[in-house]
């Protein structure tokens, strides 16, 4: 398992400069994803990884060896595609073991393969079916089948949950983090969907505009993005942003916007004090607004139901706070009515603030 550095890597398409110097490194058996809105260069990115893109400037790395000018089929990688790539004239157990067939690797060997990831993918009732035959999560878990019967030292997946709707999608990510335990190599995801790269990476790269806006664990990114942008990407519902004026009183810094004054934690006063900052962009998740109708007027605020959207044991408001909307995160059993004014206190480790010209996190 080969490690990976990306270095101010380049891709130009023509005069239009795509990618802009990306620099990274992903260590040993490590799960990282991609991620970003469509446009941002992560599938790019990815393609040239695979070999399937020429590098414009900048090098590839694996294991301090560079491999931009290797043929993909030199690299020892592996990859899924978006539509699985499969050929419909082959059955299962052909598909999979179709680069095995390649390099003449003894029958022997590759019925044991192809039974192994068979039974780890729950596709042994289906070596004999033609990919026509399959739905469309069977499908995918052949392509994924391919790549792991071919035995790479790196798996590359473009997108590969796209094409399927909702519930099946969510059943292939629980398959893959399941496999995920059990095949130890490095893996590189491509993905425009948040919540996969949240419950599968061991590290997310979020990247906007051909840049790397932020690269971490789920958890760092999530509690302290680096910008505004990589504050509403992750999460769902997203992240709020209330423009904000910051007034010093009496040794306590506050947050005072259109309907809303609201106490900062020390931590951030202190920052935001250090950065002379006078004005600036308010952020509060949905999931740290709580109910309560007794919060005190410092570490509360009182928002105007507009629509709630019951999606089972939790509810989303949409609420007016002034001339902004405000999204909050509730138990479906709160008893609430539609243009009714609730408070909702404020936890003091949910609240960020953002530069209002640089967006960057203060």
């Amino acid at each position: 398992m080969p490690e990976i550095r990306l270095q101010q890597l380049v891709k130009r398409y023509g005069a239009v400069e795509v990618l802009h110097g990306i620099d990274l490194q992903m260590a040993e058996n490590e799960f990282t994803v991609l991620v970003g809105p469509s446009g941002c260069g992560k599938s790019t990115t990815l393609r040239m990884v695979a070999g399937l893109e020429a590098v414009s400037d900048g090098d590839i790395l694996m294991n301090d060896a560079s491999v931009k000018n290797l043929d993909p089929k030199d690299r020892d990688i592996a990859m899924v595609f978006q539509d699985y790539a499969l050929y419909p004239h082959m059955n299962v157990a052909r598909n999979m073991s179709f680069s095995l067939r390649l390099k003449k690797t003894p029958q022997a060997t590759i019925d044991k393969k192809v039974r192994e990831v068979a039974e780890m993918l729950g596709l042994s009732p289906f070596l004999d079916r033609k990919p026509g035959e399959l739905s469309g999560g069977q499908r995918q878990r052949v392509a994924m089948g391919r790549a792991l019967c071919r035995d790479a030292g790196t798996f590359l997946f473009d997108e590969p949950l796209s094409n399927l709707d909702a519930k099946l999608r969510g059943q292939m990510r629980a398959e893959l983090a399941v496999m995920r335990q059990s095949v130890k190599k490095n893996m590189i995801y491509v993905t425009h969907d948040q919540i996969e790269a949240m419950t599968l990476a061991d590290r997310i790269v979020v990247m906007h505009g051909g840049h790397i806006q932020q690269q971490g664990t789920p958890s760092e990114l999530f509690k302290n993005p680096a910008n505004k942008f990589v504050a509403g990407f992750l999460g769902s519902p997203p992240m709020n942003f209330l423009a904000a004026e910051l007034k010093d009183e009496d040794g306590t810094l506050y947050a005072i916007g259109d309907g809303f004054a609201l106490t900062l934690p020390t931590d951030l006063a202190e920052r935001a004090r250090k950065n002379a900052v006078s004005s600036a962009i308010l952020g509060i998740r949905p999931s740290d607004l709580e109910y309560n109708a007794a919060g005190s007027d410092t570490a509360s605020i009182d928002l105007n139901v507009v629509v709630s959207e019951y999606i089972g044991a939790q509810s989303v408001l949409i609420c007016e706070c002034g001339n902004a909307r405000v999204t909050v995160e509730i138990k479906s059993e709160t008893p609430i009515a539609l243009g009714e004014t609730l408070r909702f206190s404020v936890r003091p480790e949910g609240l960020h603030l953002f530069d209002h010209k640089t967006e960057d996190a203060i």
